[in-house]
């Protein structure tokens, strides 16, 4: 079941229960108001139809009992039952006899004395109307310490309260009674009752209508985000939701769209990754076929070919060229896999013994190519391992050299040139420079800018790879800006205060 037919549902539910419960609680309100009016004003009429009787009896009581009660109802009666009410007298100094066997009050039955009460007036009308039995039951229930009471009985399609009052003459009971119709206001609340349900009907279609539509727009956001987030499983990553409101669901729309941008933006580092162990696998296998099929070729020539003495040579030569360049090729992978896996000793390194190192090294190299070359490192001191830093520098001094037939090349080390306490060190050539959209790939294992002339100069494309994570593991960074035709620069950033603790302040001589 969807949401809004949940909430079209449960709203519908809950507004026929508070209605169903708040009309019934009105209409008994009502009707128990208007009952307790009519009980009070019955008591009120029953004691004033006591008090007439008592006071006419006592006027008339000289003449005897039976005409003193006869004539004080005659004389009050209209006045009684002006509000259509019905009289009737019950006296015990007549008593005879009733034809009935005996009424039955609870699990008992009616006394002696209540069924050898007679009529003076009313009977007609009780006997009527089917109460004589509970007339008898209401009076027997009278006694000295209440003799006031009432009672309200269906009788067919009619309500009737009887209230009855004991009078006692001269020794000699007497029952005052008053019969009042109820029947109309029980007629009115049912009436109230059957207009109610029609009332309720017509309300809860109404709210029912107004429930589903309000219930359609407060969830169409979310169903328009069920679209968006259907048609993005499809495959239409752009796709975002543009509900821009305050409220919950608009949260839960911007919240969508962070989640979406973060998959798109995993999904594209997935995607990268995937093409870069793609384009390590080809290029590995490229790097070794060209070898191995130098050394395939010429030991199939040994074999099978009689050559010269300079022949064989130049075979061996070419054989154990490439065998070395394997041999160089697998340990450059070696070290890029399993560089991280170790533990690296952190040690201070002086930059006078690293300018010698790289001096002497350089020195050769930039001889046989006519580069003229400056070395000059302040004195400081950094913390690391001293071989994987005299490879990193030495990787990048290689290839500004590559880089470049004639030229210049500076390797400078110098503090406090970036934003922090740092230590920056760059290798700058004015040789051949990177074309712009390139700078990125070429810490790619593999990665190779002018792949033939790199495979010429005995490259593999790992040396920048093992550069951009030799910094990492001493917590620096390596940052490159070159220029097509005009040169390169690498800089390569070590802060003095390595936040893993890998590095001193040096003005302090001390590790942290």
């Amino acid at each position: 079941m969807k949401f809004a037919d949940k909430l079209f549902l449960l709203t519908t539910v809950v507004l026929t229960l508070f209605f169903t419960v708040f009309g019934i609680w009105i209409l008994n309100s009502n009707f128990s108001r208007l009952l307790n009016r009519e009980i009070e004003q019955g008591n009120n009429e029953s004691r004033m139809f006591r008090y007439l009787f008592e006071m006419g009896y006592q006027s008339i009581e000289e003449y005897g009992e039976e005409y003193a009660i006869n004539k004080t109802l005659e004389s009050i009666r209209d006045s009684v039952e002006s509000n259509g009410n019905h009289i009737f007298v019950l006296h015990g100094s007549e008593a005879q006899s009733v034809e009935d066997e005996g009424f039955s009050v609870g699990e008992g039955t009616l006394s002696a004395e209540t069924e050898a009460l007679s009529y003076v007036c009313g009977d007609s009308y009780i006997m009527n109307t089917g109460m004589e039995k509970d007339v008898r039951q209401l009076v027997g229930a009278l006694d000295e310490n209440s003799n006031y009471g009432y009672s309200i009985q269906k009788k067919g399609d009619g309500y009737y309260m009887i209230m009855a009052a004991a009078v006692d003459r001269a020794g000699s009971p007497v029952y005052l009674g008053i019969c009042k119709d109820l029947t109309a206001i029980y007629d009115d609340r049912q009436g109230m009752l059957v207009q109610y349900r029609a009332i309720l009907v017509i309300l809860l279609s109404i709210g029912g209508l107004t429930v589903y539509a309000l219930s359609r727009y407060i969830t169409r956001p979310i169903r328009k985000l069920g679209k968006i987030a259907a048609k993005i499983a499809e495959g239409d990553y752009e796709l975002r939701s543009a509900d821009q409101s305050e409220d919950e669901i608009g949260q839960l729309a911007r919240n969508f769209n962070r989640m979406a941008d973060r998959l798109m933006q995993e999904l594209a580092v997935k995607e990268m990754e995937a093409k870069q162990k793609e384009d390590f696998t080809a290029a590995f296998a490229h790097e070794l076929k060209t070898p191995l099929t130098s050394i395939i070729g010429y030991a199939d020539m040994l074999n099978s070919m009689k050559l010269t003495e300079e022949e064989n040579r130049e075979a061996y030569f070419y054989i154990y060229s490439q065998g070395k360049r394997l041999e160089s090729l697998s340990h450059k992978l070696l070290d890029l896999v399993s560089m991280d896996k170790s533990p690296i000793s952190f040690k201070p390194i002086h930059t006078k013994k690293l300018e010698e190192n790289i001096r002497t090294t350089m020195r050769p190299i930039w001889n046989g190519r006519g580069i003229k070359g400056k070395i000059a490192l302040e004195r400081a001191t950094l913390y690391g391992d001293m071989e994987l830093l005299l490879s990193l520098f030495y990787n990048l001094l290689d290839n500004a050299s590559k880089a470049m037939d004639k030229g210049e090349i500076s390797f400078i080390l110098m503090k406090g040139m970036a934003v922090g306490d740092t230590y920056e060190i760059k290798v700058v050539d004015n040789g051949r420079g990177i074309p712009e959209n390139e700078i990125g790939r070429i810490t790619e294992a593999f990665y190779m800018v002018d792949k033939s002339r790199s495979r010429k100069e005995g490259g593999a494309g790992i040396g920048m790879a093992l550069c951009t994570k030799i910094a990492a593991l001493h917590g620096a960074s390596l940052m490159i800006d070159s220029r097509l035709g005009e040169g390169t620069v690498m800089k390569v950033l070590f802060p003095l205060r390595h936040e893993t603790g890998a590095y001193a302040d040096s003005r302090k001589g001390k590790m942290p």
